[in-house]
C-alpha cells in the first residue's frame, strides 16, 4: 500500500473513538518491528521521525526508500505515514516533504502565538500543496526529546482560546496541545488537563494529539480518546523495551558479539510493545 498522509486516518479515529500510534524510528529494527506489528494488528500507524533521527539514520531520503522498501518486502497493506516529529523550521518541512514524507509536524511552540501562527500557515500552505498533513503545538510539552528539552517548571498548559486561534488561521490537520504530559519517563505521575482538552476539543474540532504517550495509566489514554485525541506518540516505551533486551541477550552470553544476535530480540520486543499500544489505543483490527 502507497504511504498516505495522516489526515483521513486521525479524522476516522476520531469519529470512531479510538487512537492511531506514532511510533517513532531510531534505527532499521524499529522499523522493521513497528510495520511488522502494524501489518499482524491490521493497524493505521504513523512513522515518526525526528530531526536528530534522520541525521543518525542517514536522512530523510533514506529513511523514505527503507520504510517502501520494508512495507513492499513485508506485504504491508494497511495505511501508514512517514510523519516529521517537532519540525524545527520551514526548510526542515520543506526537505522532509521534497523527500517523500507524507506528514510534517512544525513546532512553533516556543514563538510568541503570532510567530507560531505565521510559521504553522506558511508550512500548511506548503503541506497541503503536496497533499501532506499538518500537525502544530501550542504551549511548551516537558521532559526531554533528541535536541527538544524543555524543564519540567517550564512546561506549560495551553490557553484554549489561543489553541482555537492557531487552528483557525492555520487550517493545520491535527493539533497537539500541551496538557501536562512528558516526553520521556515520568516523575510521578502524569498529569494531563482534561477540562483543557473538553474545550479545546469544542473550540477546534479537529483530532487532537497526546505527545508523551508513554507511562500514561490506561484509564487517562481512554479518557483522552473520548475528548478527542485521536493520535498518541510512543518512544520512550520501545526503546525501554529494546534496550531491556540486549541487555538480557547479552548477559546472558557475554561473549556474543553477532548484532543481529542481540538486536533479533530487540526488534521482538519493540514488536510487542507496539501491538501491546495498538490494542490500548483501540486501532487493532481498524485497517
Amino acid at each position: 500500500m502507497p504511504l498516505v498522509s495522516m489526515t483521513e486516518m486521525l479524522n476516522t479515529a476520531k469519529e470512531k473513538k479510538y487512537a492511531v500510534g506514532q511510533f517513532n524510528l531510531n534505527n532499521l529494527e524499529f522499523t522493521q518491528a513497528i510495520l511488522q506489528a502494524a501489518e499482524e494488528e491490521k493497524s493505521p500507524v504513523i512513522l515518526g521521525v525526528s530531526e536528530g533521527a534522520a541525521r543518525y539514520m542517514g536522512g530523510f531520503k533514506l529513511i523514505v526508500a527503507m520504510v517502501k522498501e520494508l512495507i513492499e518486502e513485508y506485504g504491508v497493506t494497511v495505511p501508514v505515514a512517514i510523519h516529521l516529529d517537532h519540525g524545527s523550521s520551514y526548510e526542515s518541512c520543506a526537505k522532509a516533504i521534497q523527500a517523500g514524507f507524507t506528514s510534517v509536524m512544525i513546532d512553533g511552540s516556543h514563538h510568541p502565538l503570532e510567530e507560531n501562527i505565521a510559521l504553522t500557515k506558511k508550512v500548511v500552505e506548503l503541506a497541503h500543496f503536496h497533499g501532506v498533513s499538518v500537525e502544530a503545538e501550542l504551549g511548551r510539552i516537558g521532559g526531554q526529546e533528541d535536541d527538544l528539552v524543555v524543564d519540567d517548571a517550564d512546561a506549560m498548559y495551553a490557553i484554549p482560546s489561543e489553541c482555537d486561534q492557531l487552528v483557525r488561521e492555520t487550517g493545520v490537520d491535527c493539533f497537539a496541545p500541551a496538557l501536562g504530559s512528558v516526553h520521556g519517563p515520568y516523575k510521578g505521575e502524569p498529569n494531563l488537563g482534561f477540562d483543557r482538552m473538553k474545550e479545546v476539543m469544542e473550540l477546534t474540532g479537529i483530532p487532537l494529539v497526546l505527545h508523551g504517550g508513554t507511562g500514561i495509566p490506561t484509564k487517562d489514554i481512554e479518557r483522552a480518546i473520548s475528548l478527542g485525541t485521536a493520535k498518541i506518540n510512543v518512544n520512550t516505551e520501545n526503546q525501554i523495551s529494546s534496550a531491556k533486551a540486549i541487555r538480557e541477550t547479552l548477559a546472558a552470553k557475554p561473549e556474543e558479539y553477532d548484532p543481529r544476535k542481540y538486536l533479533g530480540p530487540a526488534r521482538e520486543a519493540i514488536k510487542e510493545t507496539v501491538k501491546g499500544k495498538m490494542r490500548e489505543f483501540g486501532s487493532a483490527g481498524q485497517a
